[in-house]
């Protein structure tokens, strides 16, 4: 791979130089006092509804992880189904919500959307499962192949930021995001991270997958249009000296959906593992709060239940279902 604005010859990088904080600042972050989580929080799993000539169905999971039922195929966004977020499925945060949707009740998966490699977003268990269910095709940034290719992934593309791929009537564009990559301390930024612009049939949806506030969501918009739905992460950014570069706050994610002149926005990334020192309902009250000091009404910027449907149509209401409430 040739040399770029995000990419030495040997790692990525951010072009904002906003890179992160190194592997040595994760000890002064352990001494941050941190809000206690409840230990778990009762979902009750949910159908998904059938797709029936919409524009799209897209269906909160949890974490990152949503079901986007299309006419041209159903699409996984970083599925991630375990129980802790780490190695072996062991260390790291524990979940603290159970999936939405079981993943035996899933539709048939077609294409999975890949951010990038951190557990919580690239979980291989989970990936496994897929793999022997349904053999989805896999569309990921450069350098994460070989890692999804070893959970038994037959079918994985490849691609730069701006990149695309198109099959049939959907085409997914790669976008930038401003983050880092890592499965340990000495495979940093050797890998790249994205968002996605998925376009099907004139409808526009946008995966920011798991990303800082940069001036690239401003690109997006003039490279590829407004959006219709943008699913943006509005949680685990305390303490600000060390999240801000790779997470934003809601009142971000509220100047993030501005930026893209999203007609609606669902927020994504809270109440699902602990990874910063915040509240569990912290990301809901800021949001609440970031919405009301920018005119931004609840009906353009909210967030589901847990296992929660939302039909693109008319944009207006989420399908009915069992209460779930986070």
């Amino acid at each position: 791979m040739q040399t770029s604005d995000h990419f030495d010859g040997a790692t990525f990088f951010n072009p904002t130089g906003a890179n992160g904080q190194p592997f040595s600042a994760l000890p002064k972050l352990l001494r941050t006092p941190q809000a206690r989580w409840p230990n778990h929080v009762d979902v009750r799993p949910r159908q998904v509804p059938p797709f029936a000539g919409d524009s799209a169905i897209v269906t909160f999971i949890g974490h990152s992880t949503w079901l986007i039922q299309t006419s041209a195929g159903n699409l996984l966004t970083d599925p991630m189904y375990s129980r802790c977020a780490g190695p072996l499925n062991l260390l790291g945060p524990r979940r603290v919500r159970d999936p939405g949707v079981r993943l035996e009740d899933l539709p048939p998966i077609s294409t999975v959307l890949l951010s990038h490699n951190h557990y919580d977003h690239c979980d291989l268990p989970t990936l496994r499962r897929l793999a022997r269910r349904f053999n989805p095709l896999v569309l990921t940034p450069i350098g994460n192949a070989r890692l999804v290719r070893s959970a038994g992934i037959e079918h994985v593309e490849e691609r730069d930021w701006w990149g695309k791929l198109e099959l049939d009537s959907l085409a997914l564009t790669l976008t930038p995001a401003q983050h880092f990559s890592a499965r340990g301390p000495f495979d940093r930024n050797r890998a790249l991270w994205c968002g996605f612009r998925i376009d099907i049939r004139g409808t526009r949806l946008y995966f920011a997958g798991d990303t800082g506030y940069g001036p690239f969501f401003r690109d997006v918009r003039q490279q590829l249009g407004p959006t219709d739905l943008a699913l943006l992460p509005i949680g685990a950014y305390e303490p600000r000296w060390f999240m801000k570069d790779i997470h934003m706050n809601p009142a971000e994610a509220v100047q993030a959906h501005l930026d893209l002149e999203a007609r609606q926005s669902l927020g994504m990334h809270f109440g699902t593992f602990q990874l910063t020192p915040e509240a569990i309902d912290d990301p809901l009250i800021a949001l609440d709060q970031a919405r009301r000091s920018r005119n931004v009404s609840d009906a353009q910027f909210r967030t589901l239940e847990f296992g929660e449907s939302f039909r693109l149509n008319s944009l207006a209401t989420p399908l009915p279902g069992p209460s779930a409430r986070c």
